[in-house]
């Protein structure tokens, strides 16, 4: 029996659209006749609803709909007027044809009309991988502030680099809380994506070119439907020195100044702990936030977008309730710039936002320390500006840079010195207050004016004295041993348009750490949008693209189609870059894949950007990226591979281009298996390259098979030059294997070793210590193998199993360990000197000594342990 219902809805039609989605519940051979069967509306634009996709848009105010073969869900409330006509001109390009697999409509530029009915608030906070749909927790935090986020810092692996939203599979999803979407307020989640948001109404892939341009086009006429407002920001920066709050934070945070309407809140040093540094949560997270949600301005609520943290870089982020609903597209990024170019103990963090039309984006750094490591400084600098990369909305489009931003906010611990002045020259100077005098000497001044760094970036006018270094709970300078000169450690830089800052200080009443906070207050205009405005340009470019001919093919020209990279070294990055200029049509191009391949190119290239969109008459610069990494020297040493490659570039509704790389790559050490280098008694630079390709691919169990090759070395020679090297001038190197080297010197002593040049091996401690771990590191079957690594687990609290363990080895892996632990328990007795202690080895050496098997999933903290407490036996124990 047929069952109907009738729909009757008692708003005035003259006021409101009611748009219902009607979903076939029974499948009919022909979809279409299976509506005209079931739905009847008094309203006759129901009849031209039906979307090529199958399903059923119905506007109207009185609809009947029969409930054995349709669902009826309402779905919008909107005004009448160019909204409908919006919806009906969406529905009817969004799906070109029919397709079961193609995801319906989503209207997202409709979110601030769709109807929600209220959810029950959870029991419990959600986490950030919640059900879709699940409605996050709105709570009060600290009696001024509403916490947007309940994703807290990330726990577990908080040292390594996760700056690569490429690379994340679903496992590695749930390792990595900050690399997906922030859990924020209702507020923020419904505005995701706004009407105000830069054309991002019609953003998502599947709405194709069309409104592609249209996205284009309302960029570039944003400036007809937006005005500037200022905003009240507020940017401060504190060094804590690994202390709790000891004190109230208001005469930092909201003294003598009006209601900010952001706050952008940093720390560092936030835990100075060995549990801290290596991958263990801090308490004192909790502690900060609480002090700085206590210390926001009282005369307005704030609510938490969102909290960061790499290790003890913290980064906070509140905006004024009222502003909530403006916020959207939140993402928060880490950059580890410590040893290995991954360890958190230096680096940044990062949170980008969209505000009204304003794209936002929140530095906040700890650079190297130490006067003369400011080509240190500046290398960091360069890394968190090239690593640190945001997903977008849409999967298809290009992570987004910090410098892809309208205004950038950095502020932090930078670490810039005052040089070639004596301590008491510079004191005597701050207390005669001639800081433009000082600020002549100052590093980071120096460095900007030669563009080494902050090329672009203003600093206001220091006007305060040093914030660095005091002793603890006074203001007294320096009184240790070492009597640091004070510098301008913590520095607040800005870059972008309609940015004014109203003040720039230090707070000299804050006694916590060594460090003084520092705090800017700015206004900074943003573009909001006038919503009549911008219904009116999107319509005007909805009309003109109605006249255009879709018909027409899209062509462009390529500046360049053969690419030859010479004498590629592993880890040292070629750039070869070319144009693609559009001619009059729009277009869409894209790298593709080849017929049974996984990705567009190897893994050793990669092209920036891999697609985009052309206007008529415009062009783009495309880089092709060469970098042979740990993951892919193996191959290339072996001749398994080579620098060749075919890519497909694709114009959407257009014809493919073809480009040819080519190149050679020069073997190393680097990437080579360890009884390959033990049987190349002479550098690997000088061997013919079927030699190098014949060792690489022999077998590891080969020596233990009686098959005996020319006279092998006992270990690599290369590993004894690098840890001869470090015996001889580094013993007593403070903060080996803590802090990085630099790029150039690892380039040097990578060449030295290929080249078997150690008389010229020259190159600082750090970046010696810094070519050992990442020659360990590169190495494809790891000094413990992989076969054995569940076994070491299991026997780690054991020393004599441990050790019955490593017997088993092949001969030339055993070596290499038993040499390199004899050379960490030397290190172990200049501990006095360098500071150097049984659990900072095992954890350094722990993850590359004993690596989990080439295809698992990365080890969680019990494993990690596990491995640290395998290497701390063996220094702790001698042989």
């Amino acid at each position: 029996m047929d069952q109907s219902v009738a729909i009757q809805e008692t708003l005035a039609e003259g006021e409101y659209c009611i748009i219902y989605k009607v979903c076939c519940v029974r499948e009919t051979a022909d979809r279409a006749a299976s509506w005209d069967l079931c739905v009847t509306a008094q309203n006759e634009v129901a009849r031209n609803m039906l979307s090529p996709d199958g399903e059923l848009y119905i506007l109207g105010s009185d609809v009947t709909v029969q409930l054995d073969t349709a669902e009826l869900s309402l779905l919008f409330q909107l005004p009448f007027g160019s909204h409908t006509r919006i919806f009906l001109q969406e529905v009817a390009r969004a799906c070109p044809g029919f397709d079961s697999a193609t995801p319906d409509p989503e209207f997202l530029w409709l979110s601030r009309y769709r109807c929600t009915r209220p959810e029950p608030e959870p029991p419990t906070p959600l986490c950030w991988n919640s059900p879709p749909g699940t409605a996050p927790r709105f709570a009060r935090i600290g009696g001024g502030a509403s916490d947007f986020d309940d994703s807290r810092s990330d726990k577990g692996d908080l040292l390594m680099d996760r700056s690569s939203c490429a690379q994340d599979t679903p496992d590695s999803l749930l390792t990595r809380q900050n690399k997906s979407k922030c859990e924020i307020t209702d507020m923020v989640r419904s505005s995701t994506i706004m009407v105000s948001d830069k054309a991002h109404i019609l953003s998502m892939q599947k709405f194709g070119l069309r409104d592609t341009i249209v996205k284009s086009r309302l960029v570039q006429k944003e400036e007809d439907y937006t005005y500037i407002q200022n905003f009240r920001f507020f940017v401060g920066t504190y060094n804590v020195n690994g202390q709790s709050p000891k004190e109230g934070l208001r005469p930092w945070l909201s003294h003598g100044i009006p209601a900010p309407d952001v706050y952008c809140v940093g720390f560092q040093e936030l835990d100075l702990s060995k549990e801290a540094f290596f991958f263990h949560d801090t308490p004192k997270e909790e502690e900060w936030f609480k002090a700085v949600s206590e210390g926001l301005h009282p005369d307005a609520k704030y609510a938490k977008v969102k909290l960061i943290r790499l290790v003890g870089i913290m980064l906070l982020l509140y905006v004024k309730q009222e502003h909530a609903a403006h916020i959207s597209e939140v993402e928060a990024e880490t950059v580890g710039t410590g040893i290995m170019g991954r360890m958190g103990n230096k680096g940044g963090v990062a949170i980008r936002f969209q505000f009204h039309n304003t794209s936002i984006c929140v530095v906040n750094s700890h650079l190297a320390a130490h006067t003369e490591e400011y080509e240190r400084r500046n290398q960091d600098y360069k890394d968190i500006c090239s690593r640190m990369q945001f997903c977008q909305i849409d999967p298809g489009l290009p992570p987004l840079t910090i410098s892809k931003h309208d205004v950038i906010l950095w502020l932090g611990d930078l670490n810039y010195r005052i040089e070639e002045l004596d301590v008491e020259t510079v004191k005597n100077l701050i207390e005669e207050k001639d800081f433009q005098t000082l600020y002549a000497y100052d590093q980071l001044k120096t460095q900007m004016a030669t563009k080494a760094v902050f090329e672009g970036f203003i600093e206001g006018e220091l006007t305060f004295q040093p914030t660095y270094k005091y002793d603890t709970g006074s203001d007294d300078w320096d009184t240790s041993e070492k009597c640091r000169a004070p510098a301008w450690c913590d520095r607040v830089l800005w870059k972008g348009k309609n940015i004014t800052q109203l003040s720039y200080q230090s707070h000299m009443g804050l006694k916590t750490s060594d460090h003084k906070p520092v705090s800017s207050v700015f206004d900074i205009g943003v573009r909001v949008v006038n919503e009549e405005h911008y219904r009116k340009t999107l319509e005007e470019i909805v009309r003109s693209l109605d006249k255009m001919e879709n018909a027409s093919i899209p062509s462009v020209s390529l500046s360049k189609r053969e690419f030859c990279f010479q004498n590629v070294k592993y880890m040292q990055l070629q750039v070869q870059s070319f144009t693609i200029h559009n001619g009059q049509v729009p277009c869409q191009f894209e790298f593709i894949n080849k017929p049974d391949e996984k990705s567009y190119c190897k893994q050793w290239l990669n092209a920036n950007p891999s697609r985009g969109f052309l206007l008529p008459d415009s062009a783009v610069e495309i880089e092709l990226e060469l970098f042979v990494n740990k993951t892919t020297a193996t191959k290339l040493n072996s001749g398994e591979d080579k620098i060749e490659d075919i890519l497909v570039l694709h114009l959407d509704r257009g014809k493919d281009y073809f480009l040819s790389v080519s190149g050679n790559y020069l073997p190393s050490c680097f990437g080579s298996p360890i009884h390959t280098l033990c049987y190349m008694r002479e550098p690997i630079l000088d061997l013919p390259l079927e030699t190098i390709r014949e060792l690489t691919l022999m077998p590891l169990q080969t020596e233990d098979d009686g098959v005996q090759l020319e006279n092998p070395l006992g270990i690599p020679k290369e590993l004894w030059m690098m840890v001869d090297y470090l015996y001889q001038n580094a013993i007593q190197q403070e903060d080996l294997f803590q802090q990085p080297g630099l790029r150039s010197e690892f380039e040097h002593i990578r060449d030295c070793l290929d080249t078997g040049m150690i008389e010229s091996l020259s190159a600082s401690n750090h970046s010696i210590a810094e070519a050992l771990l990442l020659f360990l590191e590169s190495l494809p079957e790891p000094v413990i193998c992989y076969s054995t690594y569940h076994n070491c687990l299991e026997c780690s609290g054991n020393y004599t199993a441990s050790k019955k363990v490593i017997s088993t080895l092949p001969t030339f892996h055993q070596n290499v360990f038993n040499y390199l632990m004899a050379f960490l328990r030397e290190l172990l007795k200049k501990s006095a000197k360098n500071h150097l202690d049984e659990n900072i080895l095992a954890s350094v050496f722990g993850s590359l000594l004993l690596r989990n098997p080439a295809g698992h999933q990365k080890p969680d903290m019990a494993e990690k342990k596990k491995a640290q407490e395998f290497i701390h036996l063996f220094l702790c124990n001698s042989p």
